[in-house]
């Protein structure tokens, strides 16, 4: 259930947000019970997931990289489908986009701040110039986030130079780190070529960030998808089906890799 719907003026707006700074945040865009719904879903795999290769430590100390399963209440179209969110994915990426990604960040007590990083290089790093747009970061939270529990810190408008240059602008002080607090519900669009870091949780309760990834059709990223099980297919809608069609369907998700395989942030 969608709790704010946008108007084409916002719709802009927001688009405009995400070419301009880099990112932009949709307050109060997504039903707290359904997220609620996940954070219970998601718990129980954080914990599988910490006790089966937290040692490898892929995000930094107490900092965790999970993809989720395509299944519910995950697999829920009310939030890969959501309207809104779509016309800007379109703005951005262009009309015929697809989904790559589903997965989530989350740090715990004792995580550090990581190193200044872009979550992929550059098309062309040969020509010393950025692109358009050509793949959306969706980020929501599963619980409310705030100074203390790890907010991501987003340096705006560094999606549009090299990252050499947007961390001498850092350096400098010319160009800020950001924290960016959210609220359950809020959603983030983002450019995951702006210059950004996972902060400290310096409180008990795990901070879950949930990703999905949109991309321009053409971008192939083979560290990234969604294992779609053969069941599920009946089950996509037309649109769903499409914006998929590019994952790799699976029997069963129980046959998955047990290791994460996007493990880098060193961009």
């Amino acid at each position: 259930m969608i709790t704010n719907l946008l108007n084409p003026q916002k719709i802009e707006s927001f688009t405009e947000s995400v070419l301009k700074d880099g990112f932009c945040v949709l307050p109060n865009h997504f039903s707290k019970a359904t997220l609620e719904t996940w954070h219970s879903a998601f718990i129980p795999k954080l914990s599988e997931h910490i006790a089966r290769e937290g040692h490898l430590l892929n995000r930094g100390t107490a900092r965790y990289y999970v993809t989720l399963p395509f299944e519910p209440p995950f697999a829920d179209t009310s939030i890969y489908e959501d309207e809104e969110i779509l016309a800007i994915v379109e703005r951005l990426v262009g009309k015929d986009f697809v989904i790559c990604q589903l997965a989530t960040d989350t740090p715990l007590l004792g995580s550090e701040f990581q190193d200044t990083h872009r979550d992929t290089p550059p098309l062309f790093p040969e020509t010393g110039m950025e692109t358009p747009p050509y793949q959306l970061a969706i980020n929501f939270p599963l619980v409310d986030v705030t100074l203390d529990n790890g907010p991501i810190e987003i340096a705006r408008g560094t999606h549009m130079m090299s990252k050499e240059e947007g961390l001498r602008r850092i350096k400098s002080g010319e160009i800020e780190l950001e924290p960016i607090t959210m609220q359950l519900g809020d959603v983030m669009i983002r450019d995951v070529r702006g210059l950004h870091r996972g902060t400290p949780n310096r409180t008990e309760i795990p901070r879950p960030m949930v990703v999905i990834g949109y991309s321009r059709r053409w971008l192939y990223r083979p560290e990234v998808s969604i294992q779609i099980p053969r069941a599920a297919l009946d089950t996509l809608t037309e649109r769903g089906r499409h914006l998929l069609r590019f994952n790799p369907v699976v029997e069963s998700l129980d046959n998955k890799s047990e290791t994460e395989v996007y493990q880098s942030f060193a961009y």
